[in-house]
């Protein structure tokens, strides 16, 4: 018999979530199982598989064989850590480089937030508040709280957050367009990897999505987009820019590969996607101060530009 104390990382968890990632190992439906009949207590008493614990809570958990944990992405990470933009108790902002996945999975041994808990084996509680594909850099947000993790993520779900990218797209991209307003359908393709694309606002699996753009600067044969969005779709403004003619330098699904090997093998040597998330702004979690975070455009980025 177990008797845990809810801690900081633990708060505001659902009861099933707190057993499922303390039993590792155990069936979910064994699990569920041991809440229903009351084996497990909060302070004494009965609970439900949705009810929220609270800090300095007790949980009684009864004796349950647990299968030998697998090796994990995160035991054969090495610690590491990234650019540093902003820490407190709360959370935690980190200037993500562009070729890193920000988790292990489908293919990758280990990203960065294995890398992360390694390098920090004091933190009891670290998770991704959202993502960036693994092209893209910039601003990343981490929570060090649960509490701060769910709080963040409604102010994502529900578009409070303002977010605002870099993009080098091919072409003169027209100064006067400044809405795309095209549904997005995300799909697997023949190796099962997401792959989206846009379709008819009337597409049964049709997801709407808006992304503003302005020119920052233009170039001969390109043009530095600056480019908000509205809506958090998977690869947005990738597809977006894409399916209006101007594909993203560098971008690796969606972009014109012929420009990629050319930019990448000439006198340029840009071998990575343009698209960096350069500023993040959204309300603390804690104190409700409206947070602005800036990350500065890569070196190689600035030398690319320099270059055109």
């Amino acid at each position: 018999m177990q008797r845990l104390v809810v801690d900081e990382g633990s708060e505001g968890q659902r009861l099933d979530n707190f057993l499922l990632r303390l039993l590792k190992g155990v069936p979910k439906t064994h699990v569920y199982r041991v809440i229903r009949s009351g084996e497990v207590r909060v302070n004494k008493g009965r609970a439900g598989a949705d009810t929220r614990l609270a800090l300095g809570d007790e949980v009684r958990v009864p004796p349950v064989r647990v299968a030998e944990p697998a090796p994990t992405s995160e035991a054969a990470a090495p610690a590491r850590e990234f650019p540093l933009l902003y820490e407190d108790e709360h959370l935690l902002a980190i200037a993500k480089p562009a070729g890193v996945a920000v988790h292990g999975g489908s293919g990758v041994a280990f990203g960065m937030i294995e890398q992360l808990r390694r390098a920090r084996p004091q933190a009891r509680f670290l998770e991704l508040v959202h993502r960036l594909d693994k092209e893209t850099s910039g601003v990343l947000l981490l929570a060090k709280k649960r509490s701060a993790l769910t709080a963040l993520q409604a102010q994502f779900r529900d578009r409070n957050t303002a977010k605002h990218y870099a993009a080098l797209v091919a072409g003169s991209w027209p100064a006067g367009r400044k809405v795309i307003d095209i549904a997005l359908h995300k799909t697997l393709d023949a190796r099962r990897e997401r792959h989206v694309r846009a379709v008819a606002a009337d597409h049964a699996e049709g997801r709407r999505s808006i992304t503003l753009v302005r020119v920052a600067r233009a170039f001969a044969g390109f043009t530095l987009l600056d480019v908000t969005l509205k809506t958090g779709r998977t690869h947005q403004i990738r597809v977006h820019l894409a399916s209006e003619g101007y594909p993203i330098v560098g971008d690796p699904k969606y972009g014109d590969f012929a420009l990629n090997r050319q930019m990448a093998r000439g006198e340029h040597r840009f071998a990575r996607m343009f698209l960096h998330a350069r500023q993040l702004a959204f309300d603390h979690p804690s104190s409700g101060e409206r947070i602005e975070l800036t990350a500065p455009l890569p070196p190689e980025c600035e030398t690319l530009l320099e270059q055109l």
